[in-house]
């Protein structure tokens, strides 16, 4: 493991995913993954169980990992892989709430699909994306992200500003980048000791621009 990523969904986890697979740091996991290998699942529910090989043979061969369900389990991760750096994605507190309001959040109090959660992925069938985000989210998300519910707008955004201050208390800084959506390739490459690319830093899970918000 060369790259963790400690920030939370709907920060830019999946451009940064993207992100690092262009740079050499593949296979990244991600909510994602999940998404195409169901199976996956046991692992981390395992994990939340305390169950810390299960959390290894999840991430076994995987060079970076993003996002839940893996962020949940930042602090063993990065005690587990002490040479590897540290990615924090952040966001304005209340921009990010809204964005989980009306794609995660509003998937885990109702079990319904939300039209921005499953059109990244369109080669998947859109119960099987919802069932995996629901039964892992409710399961190992919701119970060590969030203390166990996700009903009030000032409880999870609190979690959320609790996690970044202790990602930031903890981890070394030498070892961490707090990166925000929009910084581009530079302070990423320049963490990394890799070259910057051509192309455009990769922008995903984005609406159009007369309804744009947070991307995933």
């Amino acid at each position: 493991m060369d790259v963790i990523g400690v920030g939370f969904g709907r920060t830019g986890t999946l451009s940064l995913r993207a992100a690092l697979v262009q740079l050499g740091f593949d296979p990244c996991y991600h909510f994602a993954t999940l998404f195409e290998k169901p199976d996956q699942a046991k692992y981390w529910l395992a994990a939340a169980e305390n169950d810390l090989t299960a959390l290894r043979t999840a991430l076994e061969g995987y060079r970076a990992t993003v996002d839940w369900p893996a962020t949940s389990f930042w602090r063993e991760l990065v005690q587990e892989y002490p040479q590897a750096k540290v990615i924090l994605t952040t966001r304005d507190s209340a921009v990010w709430y809204e964005s989980m309001e009306r794609t995660i959040l509003s998937m885990l109090r109702h079990g319904k699909q939300t039209g921005a959660l499953v059109a990244n992925f369109p080669h998947l069938p859109a119960e099987q994306v919802v069932q995996t985000a629901t039964m892992v989210g409710h399961r190992v998300t919701v119970p060590l992200s969030f203390d166990g519910r996700v009903d009030d707008r000032d409880h999870v955004i609190a979690c959320y500003e609790r996690h970044n201050e202790a990602v930031r208390r903890e981890v070394p800084a030498d070892r961490l980048l707090e990166y925000q959506p929009g910084q581009g390739w530079e302070p990423l490459c320049r963490f990394l000791g890799v070259a910057v690319p051509d192309n455009p830093y990769p922008h995903l899970n984005e609406r159009p621009a007369a309804l744009r918000g947070p991307e995933s």
